[in-house]
């Protein structure tokens, strides 16, 4: 724990890809964590190459980290001497991009003499739930964004078990690809889900993807290529939308149930860029399960959520980070 007393003021940063976030999330001594601030730039420059170009992403971090922390700093009516903690995403990401962030972060938290804690992106994303309800252990949690598809059992606090992951393509990047080849543009979530609501969800008899298998994993690769196929036989863009659509929520929902199942999980957190399609909310709320979701903003790469991981790595009494520490660009976060 931070020598410094409750409430305490926890910047946040996030540039592990193409977004550039700064959050500050306020600690109280009753342990309750609130949303002050959430500043996200994203970047548009990648929309012409259909994809994330990692040089560009790290340019644009830095030309932006600047402006994007002074706007959360007026937002949540604060001076940076307010500050009582800093956290920035250490990996997994883009290097170059990570390493803008993270040396911002360490240089701030030198400046203003308080802790450093270097965060996990993933870990960043499961507590951006905690600003809707708090987060305690034993529960699930689902990951799922345009690099990432991953299934959590969390016995314990800070304690993570890979239950299951992508095969292949993560299911953003699928959302991505599918929107691509379809021509409804980038980012691919948005696009492929506003399209949906004007198409038949059953006009493409997609196959749920390892239906019947024993584990959790999840896999995209083939229902890109039924994409691929069914758009060469016809396929309007947005019957191709509605469809995937279906079947990618479909395998996504059906695997976390049978993975709660298993484990005896009642709790389940859906986070990343994928958890704000309404077609897998209104999917999930048909479960009975207690699923949570991260609140409005924080869905995708921000920098609230890593204030988030921030305060619940301080309420753990976990130690600050060393100031020595690396940006990876591969950094699992199961440690079970």
């Amino acid at each position: 724990m931070t020598d410094r007393p409750l409430p305490l003021r926890i910047l946040g940063i996030d540039t592990s890809c193409d977004d550039t976030g700064v959050g500050i999330v306020e600690l109280t001594p009753d342990g309750r964590v609130t949303v002050l601030a959430n500043r996200v730039w994203s970047q548009a420059v990648h929309a012409q190459y259909g994809g994330v170009m990692p040089e560009l992403a790290s340019r644009e971090h830095v030309e932006r980290i600047d402006q994007i922390m002074e706007g959360a700093l007026h937002e949540a009516g604060l001076s940076v001497t307010d500050i009582g903690a800093v956290a920035a995403t250490s990996g997994p990401g883009l290097v170059g991009a990570l390493l803008v962030g993270l040396m911002y972060g360490k240089g701030l938290a030198q400046a203003l003499n308080v802790p450093f804690h270097a965060a996990h992106h993933l870990e960043g994303h499961i507590f951006a739930a905690a600003s809707e309800a708090e987060l305690r252990a034993p529960f699930l949690a689902l990951v799922v964004s345009g690099g990432h598809t991953h299934l959590f059992d969390v016995p314990r606090d800070g304690e993570y078990m890979l239950v299951g992951a992508t095969r292949d393509d993560a299911a953003g990047e699928a959302f991505d690809k599918v929107a691509r080849l379809a021509g409804l543009g980038y980012p691919g979530g948005p696009a492929i889900s506003e399209a949906a609501t004007r198409g038949d969800p059953n006009a493409v008899p997609f196959k749920e993807p390892l239906k019947g298998q024993s584990g959790f994993d999840f896999s995209f690769s083939g229902l890109k290529t039924a994409a691929l196929l069914a758009h060469r036989a016809g396929a309007t863009p947005e019957n191709l939308a509605a469809s995937f659509q279906r079947a990618a929520v479909q395998t996504l929902v059906n695997t976390t149930v049978r993975a709660a199942e298993a484990t005896g999980r009642t709790t389940v957190v859906v986070s990343g860029g994928v958890a704000a399609n309404r077609a897998l909310r209104d999917a999930f709320a048909t479960t009975g399960l207690h699923v949570v979701f991260p609140g409005r903003g924080l869905n995708t790469d921000n920098g609230a959520m890593i204030a988030l991981a921030g305060a619940a790595a301080i309420q753990a009494g976990r130690p600050a980070s060393a100031l020595d520490g690396g940006a990876t660009a591969y950094a699992p976060l199961a440690n079970a």
